[in-house]
């Protein structure tokens, strides 16, 4: 279930996102938010955030605060 709230998401959480790349088999890729890329408050297809390693993807869960 996508994170669509940009309120939720903060820098410094550890988060699961769906890659570009993954996003016909739902593959999710742990890690750390770097940057929220979405400037909007809502996106029903998840907040797309860069991770520290530099990864780019949409939250599809929160994993730890």
């Amino acid at each position: 279930m996508p994170i669509s709230d940009r309120n939720k998401i903060k820098i410094g959480m550890y988060v699961a996102v769906v890659l570009k790349k993954d996003q016909g088999t739902g593959d999710l890729t742990e890690g750390e938010v770097k940057n929220i890329l979405t400037n909007s408050s809502y996106h029903p297809h998840g907040i797309k955030v860069k991770l520290t390693d530099g990864q780019v993807g949409r939250v599809q869960e929160i994993l730890e605060e």
